[in-house]
């Protein structure tokens, strides 16, 4: 049996090159993606040294979008996506025919037919979805209006995408092309292709909803992890596969509908966790796939255009989506998100400037231009985004220093009080359990819906990051008994704590903590006493066990 083949090959080159130039990127201060495209470009075929199978990494990078999709789906419900649908779906049409009709422009300049400019245009209207999700995780915003905004552009999106598979080939057609069409055909295919997409959900909303939390919950019954992890995977894979087979939407869109389908079962988070490892190391496939495809040689032959096909994605695309974003009345904070997020674009422009390719509508020049902008677009959004969070920051610090107190949000009088940092999950059940305990409170949280969420509540909440001075000043500390840390985040508790010591030091702290390091950095920060949610049920079983025959402690008075 040979030891050297194709797959292990690109697996391994791949993933070695990536994790090293990933690290070395990140050692500068760089964005690891950048790592990642340039490993592509030194396995890619342009460059000396070893060439992987430019087939086999696309096919690879695609079982990293399933994944993420999935993983999108799996904290995504139908109301979050219902809910945006006023302005993801003008939007995202809005700013795809604003992109269009850029890439258009820059085509007639070139001398290509109409045809040719329109496909060109939509190649550079689609955004990435594996770079706009690993932006949107690693700033923890999927969970916030500005995200739920960004994945409902997306899917929109993607729809758009799988509308343009079928018609480029009708128009092209149409247009002069081996088979010609009329209109009545364009026409059919567009029906055939909307009957598609609406059989497709239709089937996932009836029977995908009952049959997906259906078989997972059979599994976990099993007590297999192993059986339960393949069953994850089998879902997402299965479900993205059977839905471009049988009804010709994109494996992302399957993908993405089976998460949210799963989303609610009671399994989700577990879903969520044991799909994450695999997330990962696929969309870094991703990224190399992008660097493979590009050739160096279209900056030297072809500069101007590669920079003008730039400008068109980085600037062109994400003004409008900036001006279609504030036009229906949302903050210049969403607007500069949702417009960064979509300053790149991926995986659909490749597809849509492959399929030109194959159908002779897209220049081979046109298809070099689509790979180029894409890789320095993915390459520039992670500094757009670095930009964006300073500037988001001087806002705050400016907003913060400007800001009048808001009216009524914490009674002045208040004393003897609990603060508890954090009005998540646990922060959340948290605070109910000590209103119910009849323990005065105060509210500490930065997210803006669970903010409006605490205070619908009817507790005293003051909005804003916990390690910022006003804001921890604002809930009244050195008059507070106790403050609890329900937040994950133990670095940036330890800190708070530390700060929070200074301003009272007789209040008592508890902190939350994941792993026996976090306990003694937060008990070395000033915490009296730190969680470990482990150990804590452990504790809790342990004594529900010793309340049970035969271990229960007779009473004195059955003595």
């Amino acid at each position: 049996m040979p030891h050297h083949t194709p797959l292990i090959a690109i697996l391994v080159y791949g993933f070695v090159l990536a994790f090293i130039l990933g690290a070395l990127a990140n050692r500068l201060r760089l964005s690891p993606l950048v790592g990642y495209l340039v490993a592509g470009i030194i396995v890619g075929p342009f460059t000396p040294g070893f060439v992987g199978d430019a087939e086999l990494a696309p096919q690879l990078a695609e079982i990293g979008v399933i994944l993420l999709m999935f993983g999108v789906g799996l904290h995504f419900s139908l109301r979050d996506l219902m809910s945006v649908r006023n302005i993801a779906i003008p939007g995202a049409v809005a700013q795809i025919s604003v992109a269009t009709l850029l890439g258009l422009g820059l085509a007639e300049l070139m001398g290509w037919s109409h045809l040719e400019g329109l496909v060109f245009g939509f190649s550079l209207a689609t955004a990435s979805t594996v770079v706009l999700l690993r932006a949107m995780e690693e700033r923890r915003l999927l969970d916030t209006r500005r995200g739920k905004i960004a994945v409902g552009w997306l899917i929109v999106e993607d729809l758009a995408c799988v509308i343009a598979l079928v018609l480029i080939p009708a128009l092209a057609g149409a247009l002069g092309g081996s088979e010609a069409v009329g209109i009545g055909g364009i026409l059919k295919a567009l029906a055939i292709t909307f009957g598609k997409v609406a059989a497709f959900v239709a089937f996932m909303l009836i029977v995908g909803r009952k049959a997906i939390p259906w078989i997972l919950e059979r599994i976990a019954g099993t007590g297999s992890r192993e059986l339960f992890t393949l069953a994850v995977l089998s879902i997402a894979m299965g479900v993205a596969f059977g839905s471009a087979a049988m009804f010709g939407v994109s494996f992302a869109l399957g993908a993405f509908f089976a998460g949210m389908l799963l989303n609610e079962s009671e399994f989700s988070h577990q879903a969520a966790q044991d799909s994450l490892p695999m997330r990962d190391a696929f969309a870094v496939l991703f990224f190399v796939s992008v660097g493979m495809l590009f050739n160096p040689n279209i900056l030297v032959e072809h500069p101007w255009q590669v920079l003008a096909t730039t400008l068109i994605i980085v600037f062109g695309k994400s003004a409008a989506a900036y001006l279609i974003v504030r036009a229906f009345g949302h903050p210049n904070s969403t607007a500069l998100t949702i417009s960064t997020s979509l300053a790149q674009i991926g995986e659909f422009a490749f597809i849509i400037a492959g399929l030109g390719l194959s159908l002779k509508i897209l220049p081979k020049e046109g298809h070099d231009l689509v790979l180029a902008g894409a890789l320095i677009s993915i390459m520039l959004n992670p500094i757009l985004f670095m930009g964006l969070d300073r500037w988001q920051a001087r806002e705050d610090a400016r907003n913060a220093a400007n800001a009048e107190p808001e009216p009524e949000v914490v009674p002045v009088d208040i004393c003897n009080h609990a603060i508890v940092v954090g009005y998540g999950r646990v922060g959340s059940q948290l605070a109910h359990l000590l209103r119910e305990r009849g323990v005065p409170l105060v509210i500490i949280e930065d997210d803006s819906d669970l903010v409006a969420q605490a205070r619908a509540n009817g507790l005293p909440t003051v909005r804003g990051n916990a390690a910022n001075q006003r804001v921890l000043q604002e809930a009244a500390p050195e008059r507070a008994k106790l403050a609890v840390f329900a937040m994950a985040q133990a670095l940036e508790a330890g800190e708070t704590i530390a700060r929070l010591k200074k301003l009272n030091p007789t209040i008592s702290v508890l902190a939350r903590a994941h792993s026996e390091t976090q306990v003694r950095y937060l008990l070395e920060h000033g915490a009296d006493a730190a969680v470990l949610a482990e150990r804590e049920l452990a504790y809790s079983l342990a004594d529900m066990v010793m309340a049970s025959p035969p271990w229960r402690v007779p009473s004195k008075a059955a003595v």
